[in-house]
């Protein structure tokens, strides 16, 4: 790989105005004394791939969005899963310091946009880059989009916030444009692509899933559009994930970091204790089901001299809390899941099972597939999430398919309970996806916990914007909270949010 020269780390939009909010002397501070002359774009891409993807599964802030979704369960050192408000700086910052280094690699390759030696290194970029803004306007709505700085020597500080509804259309014309470019043969990034070593076939199945999975998340703000999108992809050429074996995700060893461990596992031996255990509900829906992922997800507890798995509630008060006794509540299996001695798991950016669900669910709406093939791709997209390290379950349990997986005399809404159900099940460790499709379909229908937070007891819909942008980009920042049906705040939805 080339030598890194002279890297000054600038941010872009709302990464380098917080730098700024410490001085008044603003021209000097955002004008840097150096700047990149050369960086190896597959430096680039190694990074956005294991960063992107593990800030799924990380400690604070991440784990909040799997409390609300109720597979984690934090106590009083985690506020915010408590339903106590506060702005996502690191979120929103880290997100845009990613998509900064996609430029720094369209910068790279300028020129070589239809050369077989830039063109799928490029395309390969933008379909993350897509990835990326999908992810955070997930999570915030509104985000600058459209006037985000593209190059180094161009710095917009005060970037407009795209509408969500806008935002969508675009992010799918982009990716049917990389995927166009995207051709056999080129040069790719190599071992540096921690998600397939370079093999450009795979990204072209990556970047259609990833359009469906795009499609299907317009279903109840736009059916227009989504039901296109959706045909759109099931029919392409470019084909979708096909087996685990074309999953989109990153080892957690080697190259990606240097000690053999899954974020969620650092939580757990390095974190605070009030993030280390599973929410009832999760552990409550899997005892239900008999589910043989259980006691390979899960610490059994002894109660009165019985072995058991028992999730602690969510958002619970002070009071409860206070009276807990942590022995006695599940902790995830660090033997099975989250090894210390074995290979560490990887960490899922988007699967075959995803994929399944999603077409289980076109076929009951009869977007580009029959009602009849409903049954068949929840199946095996239930099948494929059993087969994932670590639970590595090669065959459902026949009690368990004909009991829990059957769609005999129910409605397709009931169908459609049973898809979602099962798709949280399968996201767990994976908080931002998880929230977001929780919030879409509905599924399962969650409590709130007894904490009554400043949302008065409900499970919130969305993040809260960084501060950074409140103070330095306030304008921008005003119009886009005054769309918002009950502001900058844990209540207010993103646009497709209709459920």
């Amino acid at each position: 790989m080339k030598t890194i020269k002279k890297i000054t780390y600038m941010g872009m939009g709302a990464l380098l105005l917080s730098t700024a909010s410490c001085t008044s002397d603003f021209e000097k501070i955002n004008t840097p004394p150096t700047s990149v002359t050369t960086v190896d774009p597959a430096l680039l891409i190694a990074r956005v791939l294991r960063d992107g993807t593990f800030q799924e599964s990380g400690e604070l802030p991440d784990t909040k969005f799997g409390s609300w979704v109720q597979h984690w369960a934090g106590g009083p050192v985690v506020p915010v899963s408590r339903y106590f408000e506060g702005p996502e700086n690191g979120i929103w910052s880290q997100h845009y310091q990613l998509l900064r280094n996609i430029s720094q690699i369209r910068e790279e390759l300028k020129g070589k946009e239809d050369d077989p030696a830039g063109r799928s290194k490029l395309a390969i970029a933008s379909i993350y880059e897509v990835f990326l803004y999908q992810r955070l306007t997930d999570l915030f709505g509104d985000v600058p989009f459209s006037e985000v700085t593209t190059s180094s020597s161009a710095i917009n500080r005060t970037a407009k916030f795209d509408k969500q509804e806008d935002i969508y259309p675009a992010l799918i014309q982009r990716l049917d444009a990389a995927l166009a470019k995207l051709t056999t043969g080129d040069a790719s990034y190599g071992t540096a692509d921690f998600f397939y070593n370079g093999n450009i076939d795979k990204w072209k199945k990556f970047g259609n899933s990833l359009k469906l999975r795009l499609g299907m998340r317009l279903r109840y703000a736009n059916a227009s559009l989504a039901q296109k999108t959706v045909t759109d992809a099931l029919s392409s050429n470019m084909g979708l994930i096909a087996s685990n074996a074309d999953n989109a995700a990153v080892a957690t060893f080697n190259n990606a970091q240097a000690e053999n461990q899954n974020p969620i596992l650092r939580q757990l031996t390095t974190g605070s204790a009030d993030l280390r255990y599973l929410a009832n509900t999760l552990v409550d829906q899997l005892k239900t089901y008999n589910d043989p992922r259980l006691p390979l997800l899960a610490e059994p507890v002894t109660i009165n001299g019985s072995q058991t798995y028992q999730g602690i509630g969510v958002a619970l008060t002070d009071n409860q809390l206070s009276q807990l006794i942590r022995a006695n509540y599940s902790t995830p299996n660090k033997s099975t899941y989250f090894s210390l001695t074995g290979t560490a798991i990887p960490v899922y950016a988007l699967t075959y099972a995803d994929v399944c669900f999603y077409k289980a669910e076109a076929a009951l709406l009869g977007w580009g597939l029959s009602n009849s093939e409903a049954h068949s791709n929840f199946v095996a997209g239930v099948k494929a999430a059993f087969a994932l390290a670590p639970y590595n379950l090669n065959s459902i349990p026949s009690s368990y398919e004909q009991q829990v997986l059957s769609f005999d005399n129910l409605s397709n809404e009931q169908k459609m309970e049973k898809i979602g159900t099962q798709k949280w099940i399968h996201l767990f460790g994976r908080n931002m996806e998880a929230f977001a499709e929780w919030r879409r379909t509905g599924y399962p229908q969650l409590t709130a916990g007894p904490n009554s937070g400043s949302t008065n007891g409900k499970i919130p819909r969305r993040a809260i914007y960084s501060s950074d942008e409140a103070e330095l980009n306030e304008a921008n920042y005003k119009d886009a909270v005054a769309r918002l049906s009950n502001g900058d705040s844990f209540l207010s939805k993103v646009w497709w949010d209709k459920r």
